[in-house]
């Protein structure tokens, strides 16, 4: 026997069982591009006609937008195109310190940090706190999981969104927990499924049992009161712990941050290793990303993608689909894994990119089309993205 790695195999599995993916490389992040099939080690050839994308996570549609690009292109010229250090060595520049307390007036708190993305972001952050106890909801993403393993904190998941589970499961261990440091952990918008955590309640808990709450705002960052997120629209800042999100949604850059107080800052300055050992956010993407949440606090690109959403779920629901939650994420649940597919294919056919979403990344029997809008998206083009859906239905027989 052989000590190697039969990756062939491994491919041939996820194959059998329907789970292998295959890149889709797409012209240009906007409202509508050209997609082309994987070209594996070579280049993309973008032969089809436009379609319509309504499957970014560029909210805002600032990706983009001159003033965007242009604060990028400008950091790149007088800083460079990138940091060339880890922050703590020469790293650090004042683009960097710019977001940064941006980020800190936006999100009302005393400092903030930008890491290199928000997965390395939750990982750092995790494994600084190293916690002894975690109470994480059950559909958090796979970077605050990834983070509990890695800082070797006993995870306790409770029922999603659910404050009775979690009240429950903080009363069992408090019963011999003396003496330990527990992290409440959520995100606040569900990539999935686009509902929103209970935040005051989970505030409520953390206060009761002495704990710490941190909210992951990735999906809500942006879109929400004066730029912020979810924390900001129900006035929780002074009551989170840690605040969470990333740059490369609503914000169109690259790169995640922590807000805080103070003291969590310079721990995790001096502690995180995802911060620590590794090099500074490029200057574009932080010069970027500060241009971005100007753009997104003066209000007018939050209000068109209300609107749109509204438009979205109306018509949706007048096509008879179940949407669930109530963000910016439209969750158009199908159920079976195969017929997810084919409406998928059958949108794509029809100009519009939307994918299936199936297990295991939702559960079994909840395979799902996942729109998500972004302002920038017409009237004619919203209504276009309806018209397909209704006649996709009518092809795969959902209708």
């Amino acid at each position: 026997m052989g000590h190697g790695f039969d990756l062939s195999a491994r491919l041939a599995e996820r194959e059998a069982k329907g789970l292998r993916r295959e890149l889709t490389p797409v012209e240009r992040v906007a409202p509508s591009s050209r997609v082309a099939p994987d070209p594996k080690g070579g280049e993309p050839a973008f032969d089809d006609p436009s379609a319509l994308v309504f499957a970014a996570n560029d909210y805002l549609g600032l990706a983009a937008d001159e003033r965007v690009q242009d604060a990028a292109a400008r950091a790149a010229r007088e800083v460079g195109t990138g940091a060339g250090a880890s922050r703590l060595v020469t790293g650090d520049t004042p683009v960097h310190r710019r977001l940064e307390r941006a980020i800190a007036e936006t999100k009302g708190t005393e400092r903030a940090l930008v890491f290199s993305s928000g997965y390395a972001t939750n990982v750092g952050v995790l494994t600084a706190l190293a916690p002894d106890v975690v109470f994480s909801d059950a559909l958090n993403h796979a970077s605050v999981i990834d983070g509990c393993r890695f800082a070797g904190a006993e995870t306790v998941v409770y029922d999603h969104c659910d404050t009775a589970d979690l009240a429950a499961k903080l009363a069992e261990r408090d019963r011999g927990g003396d003496g330990e440091s527990w992290l409440v952990v959520t995100d606040s918008v569900f990539s999935m499924d686009g509902d929103v955590a209970p935040l005051s309640e989970l505030s409520d808990l953390a206060d009761e049992y002495d704990a710490w709450l941190m909210v992951d705002e990735a999906h809500a960052t942006g879109l929400y009161d004066d730029g912020g997120g979810i924390v900001q629209r129900e006035g929780l800042a002074d009551r989170v712990d840690v605040q969470m999100g990333t740059l490369s949604k609503a914000l169109a850059a690259q790169g995640g941050y922590v807000a805080g107080s103070e003291a969590l800052v310079e721990h995790l300055s001096n502690v995180a290793r995802s911060f620590v050992f590794s090099t500074g956010l490029a200057p574009p993407a932080a010069a970027a990303a500060t241009r971005a949440l100007e753009i997104a606090r003066e209000g007018d690109r939050r209000r068109r993608l209300w609107d749109i959403v509204a438009r979205l779920r109306e018509g949706l629901e007048d096509l008879g689909y179940e949407v669930r939650g109530s963000t910016q994420i439209l969750p158009v649940v199908v159920g079976d894994r195969a017929d997810t597919m084919a409406l998928a294919e059958c949108l794509r056919e029809r100009g519009v990119l939307a994918p299936g979403i199936r297990p295991p990344t939702v559960p079994e029997g909840t395979s799902r089309i996942r729109l998500a809008p972004m302002a920038t998206h017409t009237d004619e083009q919203v209504e276009q993205c309806l018209r397909a859906l209704g006649e996709a239905s009518r092809e795969v027989g959902r209708r």
